[in-house]
């Protein structure tokens, strides 16, 4: 009789063996899948690289090109630059800290997010856009009486916007909710109000916004080239790769750009003027009463250190001092906004703000450290450099924008009266604008 080849029951140590190597197989196959790194060969890895850095290199120059062309174009372009910046990283900030995926069910999260957004904008340069086109305001009663109740309207629309959100609450979402309206302010302060000093920067002159921007743009560059070149001590935890001694050779070599631009940009009156009409182009011959910054002053200097040397004063524009001290600001603190912008970005498990800009990645990944440096040098510039000079355009802009039409006849008059007092205007023609007015009164 043939023996029957009997079944073989596995042993359950077989069993798990067999499980555990078809576990380790599916794991390696999604590993691999998700990771595409994996597969690739040297060669790949060198080639992606130099691919990478010939479209940063590339799209490097296409910004500063553009940024150079936006300066040149005026004041106007300048302005609407840093409007979509602000916007841009509003956008990106929200993106990388909202939970998209239980926003399907709240429908107005993302609606009240830029109806904070625009709102703030409405209200920190809706003042300024009313100075510039003050004769626009005027001519439409509808617009002067937006104008003149300005911050009432601004207010009334936050308090629609806070209703809005409490009228949109729902339970289970509550924490996110209100996690995202403070992530929304938060943004709102960090970037918005940040971006509408830099635009008061712009309108005081573009040299207070061209400065700042390339002295933050210098320090990172010299950071990053001392701190591959000699760098050692670590200098903050969350960004591994800075180090204290890239921080502090950034310093000295950024102080030293601040000279060099200087030089390079106070004999434009382009630059240094501020701004008497927001269309204004490189190309628009301008005049206008430098501010004493830009003057060269004498110092003396101390006789026991330099009358062996024969020299007991020196003539220099005070700008110079200045702008040591805006590189200071630039070296030791400006960064400090890249670090808090990498804070975020670890938190949130992300690379880059996002990939608008290809081979950098966000517009905030390329500007988080302008924001605080821009703040900084409208304070700077308010507190230190400003005249706060009273202009005719000023005046016309807070006439225009708070008396009515029987009330700008009686300044009129009475400013006709004091002329003709001064004997700036002859007595005839002084008769003749009265009865003028006086047939307008009635």
């Amino acid at each position: 009789m043939l023996d029957t080849p009997t079944k073989q029951t596995p042993t359950p140590e077989v069993e798990m063996s067999v499980m555990s190597e078809t576990k380790t197989s599916n794991v390696d196959k999604v590993i691999n899948a998700e990771d595409p790194k994996k597969d690739e060969t040297p060669t790949t890895i060198k080639e992606n690289k130099k691919s990478n850095f010939i479209i940063r290199t590339i799209w490097t120059f296409v910004m500063i090109g553009g940024f150079f062309a936006t300066l040149a174009s005026g004041h106007i372009w300048c302005v609407l630059l840093i409007v979509w910046c602000q916007i841009a990283t509003f956008k990106e900030c929200i993106a990388v800290t909202s939970a998209s995926g239980r926003e399907k069910n709240l429908p107005l999260t993302r609606t009240l997010n830029w109806y904070f957004l625009f709102t703030t904008i409405y209200y920190l340069d809706g003042t300024s856009l009313f100075n510039f086109f003050n004769s626009s305001f005027y001519e439409y009663r509808f617009l002067s009486i937006i104008a003149a109740n300005h911050k009432f309207i601004c207010y009334c629309l936050y308090v629609m916007g806070f209703v809005l959100f409490v009228c949109s609450l729902r339970k289970g979402f509550l924490k996110f909710q209100f996690a995202s309206l403070c992530i929304t302010h938060m943004v709102l302060l960090l970037v918005v109000f940040q971006a509408h000093l830099i635009i008061n920067n712009v309108l005081s002159g573009l040299f207070w916004f061209l400065l700042p921007c390339g002295l933050v743009i210098v320090n990172d560059i010299f950071a990053y080239l001392c701190g591959i070149t000699f760098g050692r001590t670590k200098l903050i935890e969350i960004s591994p790769k800075k180090t204290l001694e890239g921080f502090l050779g950034a310093w000295f070599f950024t102080a030293l750009a601040s000279i060099i631009l200087t030089r390079l940009l106070a004999p434009f009156l382009y630059l240094t003027c501020p701004v008497q009409d927001i269309h204004t182009n490189f190309f628009t011959p301008i005049t206008c009463e430098l501010n004493p910054v830009f003057i060269p002053q004498e110092y003396r200097l101390p006789p026991i250190v330099f009358e062996k040397f024969g020299i007991s004063s020196i003539t220099i524009k005070p700008i110079y001092f200045h702008a040591l001290n805006l590189a200071t600001f630039a070296s030791l603190f400006a960064p400090f906004g890249g670090f808090f912008a990498s804070g975020l970005k670890r938190t949130f498990k992300v690379k880059d703000f996002g990939h608008s800009i290809p081979g950098h990645g966000g517009i905030t990944d390329r500007i988080d450290c302008q924001f605080l440096m821009g703040s900084f040098a409208n304070l700077y510039y308010e507190t230190f450099i400003s005249e706060h000079r009273i202009t005719v355009e000023t005046v016309l802009s807070t006439i225009l924008m708070n008396l009515n039409e029987k009330e700008i006849l009686q300044l009129v008059e009475t400013l006709t009266t004091i002329l003709f007092k001064k004997e700036v205007i002859e007595e005839s023609s002084y008769k003749e604008l009265a009865s003028v007015y006086n047939s307008l009164s009635h």
